[in-house]
């Protein structure tokens, strides 16, 4: 009689768990209000469920992400859907199925790229003008957290990433979007710790970031160009930067001659000491990271030493002679 007791229990636990996994896969009763969301891109399964949860689409993420595993459906399209409150799961996925009623416009900005050429990117968009973007820029109306009081200028303070841009944003909501991410990923990777950490205030350091950008050019590289970066501002060596006479000179050469090394301008790191007045570029995550946490050495020089873009590092002028050496006999230089 106790088995008996136990399994009519445990039968009844089950009968019990189904009519409220039925109930949740199907809720009874008309669906709710409508509602608004929006699938961010790359958005997971699990994502998808905690967002469907949060807006009283279905009832538990946790049984919708069962429901997905065990029905299928998806890879669901980012973008923005209407649909209603307690819906039936296999209508959710059907929803979710036929894609977004607003297609969004894909928007991919590299690391390393100036202001301007941002704004080139932007203007490529339907119904979208790079002068007006630029305008918007320069005005003042869009602000990252860390730009220096009095200043209007937002090169650098971009994040280079690839976004999904709604045919109603105009240009200023559009900077508005990647200035906000700008502040977000720095704010995640300890900007605002980096008087503490590297010593300068963190828009120095998103400078420095921007050099690493347009130095470094395999991944390896950025942490210890970061670092002769900052060894030579302690020294009160000139920084000697390429890339940032080339941001002078207003031109995407690849070379930096020796009659451009006289450009008179604040950017030429060859006659003016310290950092540049802003940054020169858009740096992305792995810059920024360099920036804020470069490796302890002794190099105050590099140099690209091979068809790759691999740099060679060197703690004295006699070493950085042989690297360069080496670099015009692999034909680099």
């Amino acid at each position: 009689m106790v088995l008996l007791g136990l399994l009519a229990a445990v039968l009844l636990v089950v009968a019990m768990a189904a009519v409220w996994l039925q109930r949740q896969f199907d809720p009874p009763g008309a669906p709710g209000a409508q509602v608004e969301i929006v699938l961010p891109a790359g958005a997971s399964t699990q994502r998808i469920a905690a967002i469907l949860d949060a807006k009283g689409v279905v009832g538990s993420a946790r049984v919708f992400r069962l429901y997905v595993k065990l029905n299928g459906g998806g890879p669901f399209q980012a973008g923005r859907y209407t649909l209603r409150r307690d819906l039936a799961f296999g209508d959710v996925v059907d929803a979710l199925s036929k894609g977004p009623e607003i297609t969004y416009q894909r928007l991919t900005i590299p690391e390393g790229y100036t202001l301007e050429q941002i704004a080139a990117r932007v203007g490529k968009l339907p119904g979208r003008s790079a002068d007006d973007f630029l305008a918007a820029a320069r005005s003042g109306a869009v602000r990252s957290q860390y730009q220096p009081p009095g200043s209007t200028n937002l090169e650098g303070l971009l994040l280079p990433e690839t976004y999904n841009i709604e045919p109603d944003d105009d240009e200023t909501a559009i900077l508005r979007l990647m200035v906000t991410e700008f502040d977000t990923v720095a704010a995640g990777l300890g900007l605002d710790e980096a008087k503490a950490d590297v010593g300068i205030t963190p828009y120095q350091a998103v400078v420095v970031a921007s050099l690493v950008e347009r130095e470094a050019r395999v991944d390896e590289d950025r942490g210890p160009i970061a670092g002769v970066i900052y060894n030579r501002l302690e020294k009160g060596m000139l920084l000697q930067v390429d890339a940032t006479v080339l941001y002078a000179l207003g031109s995407h050469k690849t070379r930096v001659l020796f009659k451009d090394l006289e450009i008179d301008s604040p950017y030429n790191t060859y006659r003016v000491k310290g950092l540049p007045p802003t940054p020169i570029a858009a740096p992305g995550r792995a810059a920024l990271r360099a920036a804020l946490g470069p490796p302890k050495h002794d190099y105050l020089y590099y140099v690209v030493i091979d068809s790759k873009g691999r740099h060679a590092f060197a703690a004295t002028g006699a070493e950085h002679t042989r690297n360069i050496r080496k670099a015009k006999e692999n034909g680099v230089r």
